[in-house]
Order: C-alpha cells, then sequence, then structure tokens
C-alpha cells in the first residue's frame, strides 16, 4: 500500500511495482554510462582521456594493494567510484535528486561493499584463512570482530547518505533565500563535495578489500617456518 508520503518519492508504476526516483535516477546514469561506452568507440581522443582516467584510479589502488592484486580489484573499484561520483553530481540537474541522497541507495551500495569484501578475501586466501583472522590473536575477539564488520557497513551508508542529504539542502535553502543570483559557487561547492564523498567511499571500500586480501600473521610466519 502506497501512503501520501510515500507517493511523493514515487516517479510511476509498472502495474504493482512503483518505480521511485532514485531507481529512475539511477537509471540515468547507467544510460549515461552506455551512451560514454559508445561514444568511446567513436572518439580516439575521449579513448585518451578514459585512459587517463583508468591510470589515475590505478595508481591510486596500487598505493594499498600489491600489484599482483591490482587488475582484480579494479573493476569493482573503479565502477564503485565512477558510480557514485555520477550519482552524486546527478543532483546538480534542476529537479532531480542524487540517488546517493536516499538511504536505501546509499545502504545498497554498502552491502555491495560487504559482500565484495568477503568475495575477495575468500578467494584471495580461501575460506578457511579469511575466518580465521575473526579469532585472532585470540577468539574473545570474535564477537567484536563480528559487530565492527557491520558497524563500519552502517557508517559506509550513513555518512554518504548524509553528506549528500545535508549538501542539497543547504543549496536549496541558500536558493530560497539569497534566490538565484549566487548559484555558481554553491554549484561549484556541489561538484566539489560530490567528487570529495565519490573518493571517500570509494578509498574505504578499497581499504577494507586490502584488509580481507592481507595474510594474517599465522599465514605470514609459515614461510618463514619452513624456511
Amino acid at each position: 500500500m502506497i501512503t501520501d508520503e510515500s507517493a511523493a518519492y514515487i516517479a510511476f508504476q509498472l502495474g504493482s511495482i512503483a518505480i521511485s526516483h532514485t531507481v529512475l535516477t539511477t537509471w540515468g546514469v547507467m544510460l549515461c554510462f552506455c551512451l560514454a561506452g559508445w561514444l568511446l568507440r567513436l572518439s580516439p581522443r575521449l579513448q585518451n582521456a578514459a585512459e587517463a582516467i583508468i591510470l589515475v584510479i590505478e595508481g591510486a589502488i596500487a598505493e594499498v594493494l600489491p600489484a599482483a592484486n591490482v587488475r582484480r580489484v579494479m573493476p569493482f573499484v573503479a565502477t564503485l567510484w565512477l558510480y557514485v561520483l555520477m550519482a552524486n553530481l546527478a543532483g546538480l540537474i534542476p529537479e532531480i535528486h542524487a540517488p546517493t541522497r536516499d538511504i536505501s541507495a546509499t545502504s545498497a551500495l554498502a552491502v555491495l561493499v560487504f559482500g565484495s569484501t568477503h568475495w575477495f578475501g575468500i578467494t584471495d586466501r580461501g575460506l578457511r584463512n579469511h575466518l580465521r583472522h575473526y579469532i585472532e590473536p585470540s577468539v574473545i575477539l570474535l564477537p567484536f570482530h563480528i559487530v565492527s564488520e557491520f558497524t563500519r557497513t552502517l557508517a559506509l551508508a550513513i555518512r554518504l547518505f548524509g553528506n549528500i542529504m545535508s549538501l542539497e539542502m543547504a543549496a536549496l535553502l541558500v536558493l530560497l533565500i539569497a534566490g538565484f543570483l549566487v548559484p555558481v559557487p554553491l554549484l561549484m561547492l556541489h561538484v566539489i563535495e560530490a567528487v570529495v564523498q565519490a573518493y571517500i567511499f570509494g578509498m574505504l571500500a578499497l581499504i577494507y578489500i586490502a584488509g580481507a586480501m592481507e595474510p594474517n600473521e599465522s599465514e605470514s610466519s609459515k614461510p618463514e617456518e619452513q624456511l
């Protein structure tokens, strides 16, 4: 059942399925990526620009992960960075709200980071070694490790949601008070904040993944014992 409060967030309905503005804007962001991929095939200059962006992202990942793991993690982290950036910048378009101002969207992204962290950890170190770090250096720390997994995922979702929501609310208040004579500095602030928040979200995800792929003390001591 759709209430009057939730109806404000619904763009249209497909039968019994309600499509929210967040979903609609997300589809628009994905369409922009599809168009960008099509244009890259037609323009060598755009290909050079895209390669430069990829090299920058690859360099940022290489500062956190060993070279052998960069190519494995890069598709996920690069996609995450670019999507969050485009979603944040979508709020600059009149009458459109950024998907990342919706707690459900940021929660979905945080859950995706949570799942990918364990996926990369298990595929890199094996299930037993990945689970072993929850009881090291003592099994007493198991509840704390479990709680930290959920709290950092929750913090990841709330941080992005809160920053983008407050940014759009501040922009709306300034426009209501000062009118449309001072939009340019505000738009620049929006662009800078969108870039910063996308970078922070992607970097935190990268740090979590790197932590899951790092060998623990027992693993690192095995080669020394064999020597």
